[in-house]
């Protein structure tokens, strides 16, 4: 089974908070729970959504509090499993360390060292929560808050992949079918329906014809548009040489495959 690290970031680098945003967007096991550069915010984020994995920076000059106050008030608030805790940080006094160590860190990354990345620590981290019973074991599912966190991160993820797809082939956003596709192959995503242009039809209050005539025009309008090369490059079924585009269906059916794995 895979496991799934449930991470909060705290951090007052922009920049470096872009990267561990970027990083969970491209990986399935990761999700991200929240960013803050705000001590007493990470401990309210903490105590919603049950992180498991806390990368934390000690000295939040650009927000407010520190490393330190947030692990002094991970402890208050006695948590039946606690996060694993990777502490992030450009100071190199062994007093400071030993302090963050007293208070619950679980390991020191320095900034300055020369191998020092986003995508060292969360590798890292990947594997210790893999690898300790009771971080591993947790159910972070059975936390609601933390479910609907992960619900919606899927879905807007889902959705961006979906939209990507279809500007690619030259899908339209003036056209009528474009938000009915993106419909259509995002609740094909989430189960296959036997008649998806009835449910679509029936979000919009339109009649079922209608609905499934703009979603074929906004395809046969993209396939008369966009050049031959990128067409073969971006959809690669096979189109039947009678028609010359793919229909409603298979057009539906392939986009759902695709973005399911790519998500």
């Amino acid at each position: 089974m895979n496991i799934i690290v449930n991470l909060l970031v705290i951090e007052d680098d922009t920049g470096t908070c872009e990267m561990y945003r970027e990083y969970s967007e491209e990986h399935d096991d990761v999700y991200l729970v929240g960013i803050t550069a705000h001590s007493a915010e990470a401990l309210e984020l903490t105590e919603k959504y049950r992180p498991n994995a806390v990368v934390l920076d000690l000295e939040l000059q650009k927000g407010s509090g520190s490393g330190i106050e947030y692990l002094m008030g991970l402890e208050k608030l006695a948590l039946k499993t606690r996060p694993y805790i990777a502490v992030v940080t450009n100071n190199v006094s062994q007093y400071t360390h030993a302090a963050a160590r007293r208070c619950g860190a679980d390991y020191i990354f320095l900034k300055t060292q020369s191998d020092y990345s986003v995508p060292m620590v969360m590798r890292f981290l990947r594997s210790m929560v893999a690898a300790i019973p009771d971080i591993a074991l947790q159910k972070e599912m059975d936390n609601p808050a933390a479910k609907q966190k992960i619900e919606e991160d899927y879905r807007r993820r889902l959705r961006q992949t979906i939209n990507r797809e279809l500007d690619m082939v030259g899908i339209s956003h003036r056209a009528v079918g474009r938000d009915y596709l993106c419909d259509a192959i995002e609740m094909i995503c989430h189960k296959r329906q036997t008649y998806i242009c009835a449910e679509v039809a029936k979000k919009y209050k339109k009649s079922d014809p209608s609905v499934e005539r703009a979603m074929q025009n906004a395809i046969n309008s993209a396939w008369r548009k966009t050049d031959i090369e990128t067409l073969e490059k971006c959809y690669t079924a096979p189109i039947s040489s009678e028609k010359g585009v793919p229909t409603l269906m298979e057009f539906i059916f392939y986009y759902a495959d695709k973005v399911k794995s790519a998500v």
